[in-house]
């Protein structure tokens, strides 16, 4: 059969879809308090944003980021049904390396709370026409704003071997990362099924288990190149301190090593010089029950910083 197919029939969309992840521990780390100034740097569904929103009431506010001009507008309307109005949220589409220039032209002063969730929305992955996730067949896209840029279908028909073979190690870890450059780059494949069943024909000497391993890192390796999230991830830790109150919290969920790695490492850098005060020493991950209800939460790593009063 048709290993490949088969996981695609059988794709639904996924238990714990839009529930937002590590809510609790997002929480006790960025403690909102009332009139306090937030920005949510990944808008999403708006799971986060609306529990910050609870707690900043009466007097704060939340700006709301993300470069998606088909789900910003939806979450926006869901938000502004929950009740809260302008005065306490707008939404900015806005991807989260220009928190700088924005916070600037928006903001009255530095925010007391910042929170970056760097996984792919669940409203991006459960849509085929996005073509982010291996379980729906759907156009090889997988860019956040699909009216600007190139997809992944177009990066992989340019590309040639030893530059594919290093993007597939950097943003995704994948271990088959020359047997599979060999034989993609270049290659024209238009559908999220052509990808996943061509990774499926290069290792079908592996087990089943370990082609789907590949063909899950190998989808996040070009949403992560199409989208340039290493260099946005960057740009933003860079600009973080500066947009953060004397004494502000800031959260960064990731979802692998890539990320965390880059997170940890400016947090390090930045405590270092006395600009944050506290880092998380671990990273806090999701309980069992919260993995049993939302199987998105397993790979996701928590790790925080006060900024120096």
């Amino acid at each position: 059969p048709d290993v490949a197919q088969k996981v695609i029939d059988s794709g639904k969309t996924p238990a714990g879809a839009h529930r937002p992840i590590l809510v609790r521990e997002i929480l006790e780390v960025l403690a909102p308090r009332p009139g306090d100034l937030a920005i949510d740097c990944t808008l999403g569904h708006g799971g986060h944003s609306r529990e910050i929103l609870r707690r900043i009431a009466p007097g704060g506010r939340l700006l709301g980021l993300d470069a998606d001009p088909l789900e910003l507008p939806r979450t926006e309307t869901r938000l502004r049904a929950e009740g809260f109005g302008p005065d306490s949220f707008t939404a900015h589409r806005c991807n989260f390396a220009g928190i700088a220039a924005l916070t600037a032209r928006i903001a009255a002063g530095p925010a007391q709370i910042i929170l970056a969730d760097l996984g792919v929305s669940s409203m991006q992955l459960d849509n085929p026409a996005r073509g982010f996730s291996v379980k729906f067949n759907g156009p090889l896209d997988m860019r956040m704003n699909p009216n600007k840029g190139e997809s992944a279908a177009s990066l992989l028909g340019r590309i040639k071997q030893d530059a594919l073979e290093a993007l597939l190690r950097e943003n995704a870890d994948e271990p088959h990362a020359a047997l599979l450059a060999g034989t993609l780059a270049g290659r024209s494949l238009t559908s999220t099924l052509d990808l996943s069943r061509a990774i499926h024909t290069i290792l079908r000497l592996k087990s089943e288990s370990e082609r789907n391993l590949s063909v899950r890192r190998v989808f996040q390796a070009l949403r992560i190149a199409v989208n340039g999230e290493f260099s946005a991830l960057d740009t933003l830790l860079k600009h973080l301190p500066d947009c953060l109150a004397p004494g502000g919290r800031t959260a960064i969920l990731t979802f692998h090593s890539g990320e965390d790695r880059r997170v940890k490492k400016a947090f390090e850098a930045a405590k270092a010089a006395g600009v944050f005060a506290q880092i998380s020493e671990h990273v806090a991950r999701a309980g069992e029950e919260e993995r049993r209800a939302n199987p998105r939460s397993t790979s996701a790593k928590l790790r925080w910083a006060i900024k120096a009063p």
